[in-house]
């Protein structure tokens, strides 16, 4: 669920912007986010364990077969009694906990995959490190491989002071790490597939619009 960021190969900290672009941004910019970092929760988590407890105990389900629309953005308070949701409600659920926990955490919607799908994620500081978390692996293991943070591409950012918002725009990787950077991360990612193989897969993270 929670992997190290490879430093240099992510942008995680981004560049300010006033508010997401109709272009780039268009259903993140629709998106009143203030309220969900600002209504009372029901579940309240103590550590990241209890977040990964609780986010095992969800499942994955489009928001046309939920609401019958095509995109529909849950708040957490709502996303926590139906413990169903796609990707971006899965993350904002948990962006909200991390927040809760004291974390200088980001939600993300970006690209993901081979074929780069839209998507949305979590990011947090801790320390001098940068942590992606993964909502939807919750139920594979409490983390996974530093590797795989490569498939993930940020487009925008949103952070939280107080009951405000800060939004964050990312720039592209501009080149691929050289073997030298992954050659010693690759007995920890072959460990992992064989430790996950008999491991129930998380279904498909599909789709947020960014």
């Amino acid at each position: 669920m929670i992997s190290e960021v490879l430093p240099g190969f992510y942008d995680v900290d981004g560049q300010r912007i006033w508010r997401p672009s109709e272009k780039r941004h268009g259903a993140l910019r629709a998106v009143p986010l203030g309220p969900f970092i600002s209504q009372p929760l029901k579940v309240v988590c103590q550590d990241l364990g209890e977040i990964r407890a609780f986010l095992t105990t969800c499942r994955f389900v489009p928001d046309r077969v939920q609401f019958g629309v095509e995109d529909y953005w849950m708040a957490p308070q709502q996303f926590e009694q139906t413990r169903q949701g796609d990707c971006e409600d899965f993350a904002l659920w948990t962006w909200r906990q991390l927040i809760g926990l004291g974390y200088s955490a980001r939600f993300v919607a970006g690209k993901e995959g081979t074929h780069k799908g839209g998507h949305a994620w979590v990011t947090f500081r801790d320390r001098n490190k940068a942590f992606l978390v993964e909502p939807q692996l919750a139920r594979v293991s409490e983390r996974f491989p530093r590797l795989d943070t490569l498939r993930y591409e940020p487009i925008v950012s949103v952070g939280a002071e107080q009951s405000h918002v800060k939004y964050f725009q990312h720039v592209k990787r501009a080149q691929q790490p050289a073997f030298r950077d992954v050659a010693p991360l690759v007995p920890e990612w072959i460990s992992f597939r064989l430790r996950t193989f008999l491991a129930p897969r998380p279904l498909s993270p599909r789709e947020t619009r960014v």
